[in-house]
């Protein structure tokens, strides 16, 4: 079984943990990865991952009542300081397994990884 990324991802002071954009992408199929930009940004010049949910920050805490507290959860935005403040408030929320994806679509794009644009 592959290793969790939340093992291996850095702790923070605000209870989250960052992981890499090559650990975001390698637990795609197995842990939800939410995309905390804007409609425009997730189609546009970054694109997004694969499999990734579109939740825009304004949304982030609205929506997440109904998901579990305890699945893994990564969080992703253009530089990683979004999705930063959405880990924040998820841990703050009781959410036990939340991670950012560091630097963001940024970072992503610079290792060249796949992405979506559609």
């Amino acid at each position: 079984m592959p290793s969790s990324p939340f093992e291996h991802g850095h702790p923070t002071l605000a209870g989250y943990r960052d992981v890499s954009p090559a650990a975001a992408y390698a637990a795609r199929s197995t842990t939800r990865l939410v995309d905390v930009r804007e409609p425009d940004e997730f189609v546009g010049e970054l694109g997004h991952i694969a499999g990734s949910e579109l939740v825009p920050l304004s949304t982030v805490m609205a929506r997440s009542h109904t998901w579990d507290r305890d699945a893994e959860i990564i969080l992703v935005c253009r530089s990683g300081a979004r999705s930063g403040r959405a880990a924040e408030a998820l841990v703050r929320a009781g959410f036990q397994r939340v991670m950012n994806m560091a630097g963001g679509m940024l970072a992503y794009n610079a290792a060249h990884l796949p992405v979506e644009r559609a």
